[in-house]
C-alpha cells in the first residue's frame, strides 16, 4: 500500500502512525486496531478508522483534533486506492475508504449491510503496522 508521502506527507504521516500504534493519548497507543468496519457499500468502497465513536461520526488525528488538505494531486484511477474519508474541507482525521483492492476486500465488501451502509457482521482489523 503506497501512502503517497512525496505529495500527502501530513496525510500520509497521520494514517502511519495510527497504523502503528506511536501516537499515544495518556501513554495508551491509539489507532487502527481493533477497529471496526462502519460503512461498506459493495463494488464502490468500504470504510473504516472511526475508532473514537464506532459509526463514522468520530474523528482525531496525531495533529489534534482534525487537519487540513493537502492537495488533491492523487486521483482514484484504479482498484486499491486508500482515502481520507472527511465530513467537508479540511476536516480530515482518521477515518480511511478502502476501494476495490485486495481479496479481504471482496469478503467485507459481501457482508450483508443494514441501515447506513452498516455491515451486520463485525468487520475488524485484528492486526496492522508497518512493513
Amino acid at each position: 500500500m503506497e501512502l503517497f508521502a512525496d505529495i500527502a506527507p501530513k496525510t500520509a504521516e497521520n494514517f502511519r502512525q495510527l497504523c502503528t500504534g506511536e501516537y499515544r493519548k495518556a501513554g495508551l497507543p491509539v489507532g487502527y486496531k481493533g477497529c471496526q468496519f462502519h460503512r461498506v457499500i459493495k463494488d464502490f468502497m468500504i470504510q473504516a478508522g472511526d475508532f473514537l465513536k464506532g459509526d463514522g461520526s468520530g474523528c482525531t488525528s496525531i495533529y489534534g483534533h482534525k487537519f487540513e488538505d493537502e492537495n488533491f494531486i492523487a486521483k482514484h484511477t484504479g482498484p486499491g486506492l486508500l482515502s481520507m474519508a472527511n465530513s467537508g474541507p479540511n476536516t480530515n482525521g482518521c477515518q480511511r475508504v478502502l476501494g476495490d483492492c485486495l481479496l479481504v476486500v471482496r469478503k467485507i465488501e459481501n457482508v450483508a449491510t443494514g441501515p447506513n451502509n452498516r455491515p451486520k457482521l463485525p468487520c475488524i482489523i485484528a492486526e496492522c503496522g508497518e512493513m
